[in-house]
């Protein structure tokens, strides 16, 4: 059973604000992708060898968006514990950014910028985990 976050103050919680930054985030992601594959590959440290072939980067594009409105849609439905595992699970991925960019050479600022990724999702996993033990 969802356990849904009480009304007051929901809005106004550090783990709502970080779940919405990386919703919206993923959106951004997903429109500079789609704008510039090219330049966003580059961007996540995979730069494409024949700008040509963007299908990669449009398929992480849908990857995104689809994270992107799956974190929104569990924020507005007020599903701390949905919220809570989809935050704790989603540190898959910036970790596996991590690893895959940094075997191919990328630059250390990349590296480090998908390593942050993954500590603001753990960190908002574990704010989350915390509300739900709090609430009940």
């Amino acid at each position: 059973m969802a356990s849904a976050a009480p009304a007051s103050g929901y809005w106004l919680r550090g783990s709502t604000a970080l779940i919405a930054l990386m919703g919206v985030y993923m959106l951004v992601n997903t429109v500079r992708a789609f704008a510039d594959p090219a330049g966003f590959a580059a961007y996540m440290g995979l730069p494409l060898t024949d700008p040509a072939n963007h299908a990669f980067v449009q398929v992480y594009a849908l990857r995104a968006l689809f994270l992107g409105l799956c974190a929104l849609a569990l924020l507005f439905r007020r599903d701390t514990r949905a919220l809570a595992v989809f935050a704790l699970v989603a540190i898959v991925m910036p970790v596996g950014d991590a690893l895959l960019t940094a075997s191919y050479g990328a630059p250390i600022t990349t590296i480090a910028r998908h390593a942050a990724t993954a500590i603001v999702l753990a960190v908002t996993a574990f704010l989350l985990f915390s509300r739900i033990a709090k609430e009940e």
